[in-house]
């Protein structure tokens, strides 16, 4: 394997498997990973729990407001082998994954404020490459000039199914309905949002793993990361 070290983008759909896919990347080539999605979902959370979200109608001015009083960092946890995120020193990996956060992060992460406060520290945590990173406009705004981008894509469905799974095992109670048209919704947010919306990049390279075995998918993308240190 190379020493060369890139940068990794990896963009796509919610529930496509981007963080599960980056976390085995970053195991796999030794680099770090850093879940943008996890950074938006946290600035969620915090927003409603201290009012700037109620009944799922979200604030723009009061969460932009609350950005200031907001440090987010990523620690290790060896028993998980991943990082798990925090908010002024509180851990909030379980939290932020909830259906009422789902449900709101696609209109937090589409104000200006908060993306440009959470892109430049994405920035900031790539410069020295050796990273992946995924999310929605990694390959199109944070790192356009990223070595490597891919585009994740699946079915909704199927999607929709592994969402549900993954809520229902941590206990929640939800319909599989429930989490469909929260897939539905949250696609058609991130595609129109006026900032920085969800698209594939020029040069990306489309995974659609609606289908695919984890380690197919890894077997797949060995081939794309030796084409691109070669």
């Amino acid at each position: 394997m190379t020493d060369k070290k890139i940068i990794i983008a990896i963009d796509g759909f919610s529930s496509c498997g981007k963080s599960t896919f980056a976390k085995s990347i970053a195991a796999r080539l030794g680099y770090v990973f850093i879940d943008t999605g996890a950074m938006y979902r946290a600035v969620t959370l915090y927003s409603a729990e201290h009012g700037a979200i109620r009944s799922g109608v979200v604030d723009d001015e009061a969460v932009a407001a609350l950005l200031d009083q907001m440090s987010i960092a990523f620690r290790f946890n060896p028993e998980r082998g991943a990082s798990d995120i925090y908010v002024n020193g509180e851990l909030v990996e379980g939290r932020i994954r909830s259906i009422e956060v789902s449900n709101c992060v696609s209109a937090v992460s589409s104000i200006a404020r908060v993306r440009e406060e959470l892109v430049a520290m994405q920035q900031q945590m790539g410069r020295s490459k050796g990273v992946v990173m995924d999310g929605r406009d990694i390959g199109t705004v944070v790192f356009p000039d990223a070595e490597l981008k891919i585009f994740m894509t699946a079915d909704a469905e199927v999607r929709a199914r592994r969402r549900y799974d993954e809520l229902t095992a941590k206990g929640d109670s939800v319909s599989f309905e429930e989490v469909y048209q929260n897939v539905i919704r949250r696609d058609h947010a991130d595609m129109t949002r006026a900032i920085s919306p969800l698209r594939q990049a020029d040069d990306a390279i489309v995974l659609d793993n609606s289908h695919m075995t984890v380690e197919e998918q890894m077997a797949w993308f060995m081939d794309k990361f030796a084409a691109a240190t070669a």
